[in-house]
């Protein structure tokens, strides 16, 4: 059990050194028997010691708990020094060999621990440690035959100190068990409970754990992600519900306004014929009761009169007055005329009943929709065009109650007359249409108004999209190669210019199709591409056109071996009595004429020399070709600038370099021509299948005897520039030119 102390400090993993040295008076055979048996005995705890140091350094390094370890150390030493205190002392001499090692030890760690006590307690030092040591002593004799007994129940002291040892292991946990997601010993999943439980090491648990940790942070920051739109959008919408308020609370002002002014209107209407009524009405009563004073007043005149005449005594006077009185007439008069008596108007006045229609549609119109407000139109998106449709998109940024939108186009003018140009309306319930039959690589200006029952919104923005370019087309004639590179042309579909363009290439295999992209080329802004390539392989080659509005479809593809050099003839360069056949490498002079006389002055056509050009070769490296003749052909064959003099023959200037045959009446005479100067070269056997190989970097042009595999003479001259392969008949005969040959190997010897 004393592999506990090494819980302590650093001094007790020297077992006994204090005890070693104190035993000078003992016999060395003795010495040497306890401490080889105690050496023996102990190692296992040395070496548990040592590991379980280097363990909790580990830990402590791992953990982050470098600060705290002393603390520890000194808390985990003080408990197994009151676990090593259960146990009773006992005499070296009496227990034999166990009880030396258990009193040596005992006795250095009492004196380590009195040490401390000593200096922690203030208590007298070494006098009073000498009095506990000799009382130690004296009890340790007393107590030998219990010890005695004790030893010799070893068994039963052994496994109580197996069960503190285990209870002490079972606090280092080794392992990480992935079920219970805790800590546990190595031990536990053997024999425990963990036994049949997934365990890791600590190290891994960590990095799953953290795995764990980092996946649920990323959780977290998408649902603080949605979170955060969710929230955005309420602010957007409390926003709205605002400025909506303050629109209906101004549509509602302006509506009760106008109820208001309507009411007012009609009140002073009202108001205004009731004072009219009234005015007849006392007009109609005023104009019956003047009539009736003047009809009392008549009749009271009259009553008077009357009354006069009938107050005198005298008949006949009386009779008289009657008939003669200038009264009579009046009296009769009035008597006959009728007089109105009834009331010309009633008091009551007609009841008039308000229209209040108008009203009642002012306020009804109050909660009307009002019309909605301008759309905002959306820039062209990417890949929203093809050749001959475009997607134009667009919003609504309020909540105002929509039923369709008119969306309007036309077409933008380059030339400035856009107002010329015929506009088209479509008819669209969402906020987004595709646009169809247009015309490629062409911009058209769009604009939309919203619409509703109350009317039509303002219109947008103006925008302007533009369609998608018509795929380019491949000049196949054009196309030059060789065994790395090729240099393809092609011509564009559309009148308007576009960006850029990209070539597209794809390399078949025998177990492939192609259809696969392997490589793409973007940016070329011209209508060529010199592209690098592999030897003895087969290319499928296409290109796109690029502009504002996207990518166009593929063009034709066109395939592509670099197995020798490939060129084509320059049709342009071609004097007019000779002629390419059908397959483009076959040149022929049907006839012969003066080529002096009287023919047409191309700009780059030969005058004199009935000859070609060959397309150039930008490709540095080795190139080679042949040339098929008849054995009675006159011909001119090699190599030329593109600025030879059209009006001279072939090999006669410094810019061309030629192999000649010619027949003369003694033999068949080759010459190889440069500056009009040759070597005196013979050759016995007419060449009927001519090799020429062009090396730039080596500066040399060679001519062969391809059948015969015969050198027949070598140019060393350095090319300042790239040059075209060049061809002339001087009779009227047949030239084939083979191209894409593979340099043979015989061309190196």
């Amino acid at each position: 059990f004393y592999h506990m102390d090494l819980y302590g400090s650093k001094e007790r993993f020297d077992i006994f050194p204090e005890e070693l040295s104190g035993q000078g008076d003992r016999p060395p055979e003795d010495t040497r028997r306890e401490s080889a048996l105690s050496s023996k005995k102990f190692q296992p705890s040395q070496e548990a010691g040592y590991d379980l140091e280097k363990e909790v350094a580990e830990l402590a390094k791992m953990y982050g708990i470098d600060e705290d370890r002393e603390k520890e150390l000194e808390l985990l030493g003080g408990h197994m020094e009151m676990v090593k205190n259960r146990w009773p002392p006992a005499r070296t001499e009496k227990a034999g060999p166990q009880g030396s090692v258990y009193n040596a030890s005992k006795s250095s760690s009492s004196e380590k621990d009195q040490s401390q006590s000593t200096k922690q307690q203030g208590l007298p030092g070494k006098a009073s440690q000498d009095e506990d040591q000799s009382k130690a002593g004296a009890e340790d004799e007393a107590e030998s035959p219990i010890w005695s007994r004790e030893g010799l129940s070893s068994g039963s002291m052994s496994d109580e100190w197996n069960s503190q040892a285990v209870s002490e292991e079972e606090e280092a946990a080794d392992v990480f068990c992935s079920t219970c997601k805790i800590p546990i010993r190595a031990f536990d999943k053997l024999f425990g409970e963990h036994k049949d439980h997934e365990v890791t090491q600590f190290p891994s648990a960590m990095e799953s754990e953290k795995e764990e940790v980092h996946k649920n942070m990323c959780k977290l920051e998408e649902k603080i992600a949605q979170m955060e739109n969710v929230a955005s959008h309420l602010e957007e919408i409390f926003i709205t519900v605002e400025e909506n308020f303050g629109k209906q609370e101004q549509n509602f002002e302006v509506h009760y306004n106008d109820a208001v002014q309507v009411l007012a209107q009609k009140y002073e209407e009202q108001l205004e014929a009731l004072g009219e009524e009234k005015r007849q009405k006392l007009e109609a009563l005023y104009g019956q009761l003047v009539s009736c004073g003047e009809h009392l007043d008549i009749c009271k005149e009259l009553t008077d009169t009357t009354q006069e005449l009938c107050r005198g005594n005298d008949k006949a006077s009386f009779v008289k007055v009657k008939s003669f009185n200038w009264q009579v007439p009046l009296l009769e008069e009035f008597l006959k005329k009728e007089v109105d008596l009834e009331l010309s108007t009633l008091p009551d006045f007609e009841e008039r009943v308000i229209d209040f229609s108008e009203v009642e549609h002012l306020m009804n119109s109050i909660n009307t929709i009002p019309a909605p407000c301008a759309p905002v139109i959306n820039p062209q998106a990417p890949n929203a065009a093809t050749g001959t449709s475009l997607r134009v998109c667009w919003g609504l940024f309020s909540d105002d109650t929509v039923e369709y939108y008119q969306l309007c186009y036309k077409p933008v003018s380059n030339e400035g007359h856009s107002d010329e140009q015929a506009e088209h309306t479509l008819k669209v319930k969402e906020t987004y249409c595709t646009i169809t039959n247009l015309l490629p690589n062409t911009q058209y200006e769009f604009w939309v108004s919203a619409l509703n029952a109350s009317g039509i919104s303002p219109p947008s923005e103006r925008a302007v999209y533009v369609t998608a370019p018509s795929p380019p087309t491949i000049k196949t004639k054009t196309i030059r190669s060789c065994e790395n590179a090729a240099l393809v042309c092609w011509e564009s579909g559309d009148i308007n210019p576009v960006d850029s363009y990209v070539v597209e290439l794809s390399r078949l295999l025998e177990e492939e199709n192609g259809d696969n992209i392997t490589e793409s080329i973007v940016g070329i802004p011209n209508c060529e591409a010199l592209i690098h390539l592999q030897p003895s392989q087969t290319y499928r080659i296409c290109v796109r056109a690029l502009n504002l509005g996207g990518s166009s479809e593929r063009s034709e593809p066109v395939l592509i071996h670099t197995t020798g050099t490939r060129f084509c003839l320059n049709e342009d360069t071609a004097h007019p009595l000779l002629a390419i056949l059908d397959d483009g490498f076959t040149i022929a002079c049907d006839e012969l004429e003066n080529p002096e006389c009287d023919l047409p002055i191309y700009d780059n056509s030969f005058t004199r020399c009935i000859g070609i050009l060959g397309s150039l070769i930008p490709f540095p490296g080795k190139h080679y070709w042949e040339v098929e003749v008849e054995e009675d052909t006159e011909y001119r064959i090699g190599v030329a600038f593109e600025n030879t003099p059209r009006h001279g023959y072939l090999g006669a200037n410094n810019s061309s370099w030629c192999m000649r045959h010619i027949i003369t009446p003694s033999r068949h005479k080759f010459e190889f021509l440069h500056s009009g100067m040759t070597p005196d070269i013979r050759i016995t056997v007419p060449p009927r299948r001519i090799g020429i190989l062009l090396d730039y970097e080596n500066c040399r042009l060679s001519f062969f005897n391809a059948d015969l595999v015969q050198h027949l003479y070598t140019f060393n001259s350095c090319f300042q520039h790239y040059v075209h392969p060049c061809f002339a008949l001087e009779t009227p005969a047949i030239l084939r030119i083979h191209t894409g040959i593979a340099t043979p190997l015989w061309t190196a010897l």
